[in-house]
């Protein structure tokens, strides 16, 4: 069996007694940087063999890993801090193994959009989970133009050296909003920046920061609705059947095909 396991996102109290167990009963893991992942598994003592596994190499390794499942093996997969596969190394891996017919599970535990939300004091109802910005300009503006009229709450993960570049980015493209950006968090200097969009910039910032920002105005939660009265929403706002079905497609990140049957009310009406 391979395990996805969740491991702390900074202070390594925060991790599961079956995450720890799994760890200690597994052949072997594959790790982002096996000298970061040494020292979790040395303070709880556990000896495994490490091998690496990070972005520039996850496509290369899944037949190896598939050829240690195959023999029997079993095998756990861990990031630097958080939960694999969330903004991190698994995802082409867990899509393989899907795609193959192999069977692969979750150890679940810390990521850490949940708790900056929560710090952010801002809605915590209903919210999108974006992620990383692209690096391309070309991505980036595509990527915030798809999502700038949600009106749930928008989560950002970003690095040290990134964190004030994207919030004047978010400010120029979003506009004055309630912000917060989050870092170090469960750590001793875990603190939370609150202020507006096209205001905050962090002095001399340190740690990895997660940016929480406010929903657009205006209109209500895509998710407090149904699929139905969702649809019917954009109709009433004198958007085509196409054009309803292609933006509630988006905000619900679901296929256009699924919403058609929606439609036919209001054309028999």
């Amino acid at each position: 069996m391979l395990y996805f396991v969740a491991t702390p996102i900074g202070n390594l109290k925060d991790i599961t007694l079956r995450a720890l167990e799994t760890l200690k009963e597994v052949d072997v893991i594959f790790c982002e940087d096996t000298r970061h992942s040494l020292k979790l598994l040395d303070f709880y003592d556990i000896k495994k063999p490490l091998k690496s596994y990070h972005k520039f190499n996850e496509k290369e390794r899944v037949d190896e890993i598939v050829e240690y499942l195959n023999d029997g093996k079993n095998v756990a997969v861990i990031s630097d801090a958080g939960t694999p596969v969330i903004s991190d190394p698994g995802n082409v891996l867990s899509t393989a193994l899907s795609e193959r017919g192999v069977e692969f599970t979750v150890i679940p535990g810390a990521t850490a959009f949940v708790p900056a939300l929560i710090l952010s004091g801002l809605d915590a109802s209903c919210f999108t989970f974006v992620g990383f910005l692209p690096e391309k300009n070309k991505d980036r503006d595509a990527l915030i133009k798809k999502v700038e009229k949600y009106t749930q709450t928008l989560i950002f993960y970003s690095a040290p050296h990134d964190v004030n570049k994207d919030l004047k980015y978010l400010g120029e493209k979003l506009g004055d909003r309630a912000v917060s950006a989050v870092k170090e968090i469960t750590k001793i200097h875990e603190t939370a920046y609150r202020g507006r969009l096209n205001l905050l910039q962090i002095d001399e910032p340190k740690g990895e920061f997660v940016i929480v920002v406010e929903g657009a105005k205006g209109e209500p939660c895509s998710f407090e609705m149904t699929e139905q009265e969702h649809i019917d929403y954009y109709l009433e706002k004198g958007y085509s059947k196409k054009d309803a079905i292609k933006a509630v497609a988006e905000e619900r990140g679901v296929s256009k095909n699924s919403l058609y049957k929606y439609t036919i009310k209001n054309e028999q009406d």
